[in-house]
């Protein structure tokens, strides 16, 4: 008891007067953001909100970290949470305000949007009778959510109706699908996209497995392209659906020992052998950088697109005083065998945020010694930014890599807006206007439908015509001309199928699955030889 009565007194002698001295800096750092605050509040020349002033002070604090951690206010961490949770009670529809007009981005199939005939596009004029000119997407929000049952008037201008189309639309739960289409796409290979990992992700994914296994799948097509990320112990789930009990899926490492983590699979894999090919792109991140860089070192699926965003941050989420967050970077994380996918970045993060919209080179780039890491054949992948694919092909765009016109066009939504002149034949949700268009489900993009839309980029888009961009682009002006429509009038999964018929990744992708069936070969003898050892 005397030593260590002693040994707490030297303790605190030794360095008491450090953490004290600590403490004072803390303090002292405080009183000049206070002061300087309560300054501005009572000297600037105009009306300043103390709620934007801290809030922006939490966002300048935290762009000195890293390009990930960031903070919510009150209404971004609502919204975030509904998209993790994957419901929330309203209309069924994204929204965006440009140019002082609220605009419907996307529509949840089966939400209340969807039943009424509102469609990707639409104007929303007039909420609950009041003109929508000139609002915040926020007050747009506000106005259209409410409680389970209750109802909203909403009136939406269309092109080639001349009149504002006035509905009442009753809010209903609304479920975010994670998954966009599951399908067959021949007798023998499924096709599953995944868009993002919330928390029902898992739970859709093993009901689609479950179904397109009923109908003969014998191997699988996972497309995690254009899929940001979302919650790890998703991917985790979703990584040990294709991987045995006692698998490592990923492990993390930071400044605590908290953050020090390894994640095993926990149960049996429910789908352990079909032979599996991952689609990935410059989009795919985080979350999707965790379930195909385990699949790739366990020889699990071969790995086929585009090198991925390289995100290998762990953000914890903090909920903070007056209902705001906090999604503080606590982590690094590392694929099974060893590689860092996290990619550098630069002072201001320009560089590493505008990655997405840089070429990619199709041969395979120099990489350090220390990179250099082993699948568990014996396969040679590479860490420092982003998982490469083991067959590598540019297709930024749905699997297409266009020129600068069809580019151009996509960036524009000028598909969509072409797709806002066609209705489906027998739809009776919204009818009537004038040089209406009526096609039938699994319609044809034929040559008279490309003209149609040629006449509209030059007469209604003012879209200067770029005649050997047109030409080049014709395979990919078809497909999204399609791709609009399906997803406007029927459902993204028929847009998803057609798609992925003429879609060069997934066609490629399709004529390796020799190559994934070596894979599972290679995953059976590694297994064994761990077994003998």
């Amino acid at each position: 008891m005397v030593a260590a009565v002693a040994l707490a007194a030297l303790a605190g002698g030794l360095f008491g007067p450090r953490l004290l001295a600590t403490e004072d800096e803390v303090e002292a750092r405080y009183r000049v953001f206070t002061t300087a605050l309560a300054a501005v509040e009572a000297q600037y020349v105009g009306p300043v909100e103390s709620d934007r002033l801290v809030y922006s002070s939490i966002n300048g604090l935290l762009n000195t970290l890293d390009p990930h951690s960031s903070f919510f206010d009150p209404r971004s961490y609502a919204q975030m949470r509904e998209r993790q949770e994957g419901h929330y009670y309203g209309l069924g529809i994204t929204i965006q305000a440009i140019d002082g007009d609220i605009l419907v981005g996307n529509v949840f199939e089966g939400s209340p949007a969807f039943r009424r005939g509102i469609r990707r596009g639409d104007t929303i004029a007039k909420i609950a009778g009041e003109s929508a000119k000139g609002w915040a997407s926020d007050k747009a929000v506000s106005k259209l959510k409410g409680p389970k049952g209750t109802s909203v008037q909403v009136s939406i201008k269309r092109r080639g109706f001349d009149e504002l189309i006035d509905l009442t639309v009753e809010r209903d739960e609304v479920s975010i699908p994670s998954i966009q289409g599951a399908f067959m796409i021949d007798e023998r290979t499924g096709y599953i996209r995944l868009h993002d990992f919330t928390e029902v992700t898992d739970r859709d994914l093993g009901t689609s497995l479950t179904r397109l296994q009923s109908r003969g799948m014998q191997r699988l097509i996972l497309d995690l392209r254009d899929n940001p990320g979302g919650q790890m112990d998703q991917s985790i789930r979703v990584s040990n659906r294709f991987l045995p009990r006692g698998d490592m899926i990923v492990y993390t490492r930071g400044r605590t020992r908290h953050s020090d983590e390894d994640y095993h699979a926990s149960e049996p894999a429910t789908v352990p052998s079909l032979p599996m090919i991952v689609l990935v792109n410059r989009n795919s991140a985080s979350a999707s950088e965790i379930v195909s860089g385990a699949l790739q070192d366990h020889d699990r699926a071969l790995i086929v697109g585009e090198t991925t965003f390289g995100k290998a941050l762990v953000q914890s989420l903090y909920r903070i005083a007056g209902e705001a967050g906090l999604a503080l970077t606590t982590a690094r994380y590392y694929t099974p065998s060893g590689r860092m996918i996290q990619r550098p970045w630069d002072g201001t993060f320009d560089e590493y945020l505008t990655y997405s919209y840089r070429e990619q080179d199709d041969q395979p780039r120099e990489h350090k010694g220390s990179e250099l890491k082993l699948t568990d054949g014996g396969r040679q992948v590479f860490g420092g930014g982003g998982i490469e694919p083991d067959r590598h092909m540019t297709g930024p765009i749905e699997g297409f890599n266009p020129g600068r016109f069809g580019r151009s066009l996509h960036s524009r939504q000028l598909f969509a807006d072409f797709a806002q002149r066609f209705s489906e034949q027998g739809d009776t949700r919204i009818v009537g206007g004038k040089d209406r268009r009526l096609v039938a489900r699994n319609f044809t993009v034929d040559d008279a439908m490309v003209a149609d839309f040629k006449t509209f980029l030059t007469s209604e888009a003012r879209v200067v015509l770029d005649e050997e961009g047109w030409n080049k682009d014709q395979a990919f002006i078809r497909a999204m001309i399609r791709y609009e429509i399906d997803s406007a009038l029927f459902s993204v999964e028929d847009a998803r199928r057609h798609l992925v018929s003429v879609d060069p990744q997934a066609q490629y992708a399709l004529s390796l699955f020799g190559e994934a069936e070596g894979l599972t070969h290679l995953t059976a003898a590694s297994r064994q030889a761990k077994a003998d050892k």
